[in-house]
């Protein structure tokens, strides 16, 4: 049986309870059990162990981020959550370290994860219609993708190791919202990225 984590970034702000991300965090529970796997959930209201969350992401064999984009970035409570329990896996747990060594640092930089083989996935919320993306004349954004934004979280997963699936992503969440929709495509992708995993 394949194991998957699920991890809820969401912090709620006065204009946002979190009422999508705690959806689409179950419709991907609901999608993946019946696909067979077995699933651990944290987020970032609860209190947890910084051990048992690295134990967690040793146990998963796939890593599902929910994440409501807060600044062009994860929500600060995540960012914490990363600083205490990435940092503590460097250990040797996670990784060794950055992956050189004082006595040969002739490795490259980032190349010691000890989570080869793992895979994660993004699944974010946006307030930023789709159109802002991956177009030149766009003001913000000048032609880069959901994935150029999100670089520096897919290099935190390059660093131990694990290697990305397709990004999902919900946009326009606030002033044009399609949800039954996104549900349709959420379980579509879900399935799509995890039928062959399984």
């Amino acid at each position: 049986m394949s194991k998957t984590l699920i991890i809820n970034t969401h912090q709620a702000y006065p204009f946002s309870e979190g009422k999508l991300n705690k959806s689409l965090v179950e419709k991907a529970d609901e999608c993946l059990s019946r696909l067979g796997y077995e699933i651990k959930h944290t987020d970032m209201v609860s209190d947890y162990d910084i051990d048992e969350e690295i134990d967690k992401h040793i146990w998963a064999d796939s890593l599902i981020l929910q994440i409501p984009v807060n600044w062009m970035s994860v929500p600060w409570p995540y960012k914490k959550y990363m600083d205490e329990v990435y940092t503590s896996g460097i250990d040797g747990r996670l990784s060794d370290g950055d992956g050189r060594s004082t006595q040969d640092s002739s490795s490259q930089y980032g190349s010691g994860g000890k989570l080869k083989g793992k895979k994660y996935m993004f699944s974010l919320t946006l307030n930023a219609p789709l159109q802002a993306f991956n177009e030149s004349g766009q003001y913000l954004f000048q032609g880069k993708s959901i994935d150029d934004l999100f670089f520096h979280m897919h290099m935190n997963f390059r660093f131990f190791g694990m290697e990305a699936l397709e990004t999902f992503v919900c946009t326009d969440v606030m002033k044009n919202p399609q949800v039954q929709a996104d549900f349709e495509r959420y379980e579509k992708h879900l399935q799509k990225c995890f039928s062959a995993l399984g």
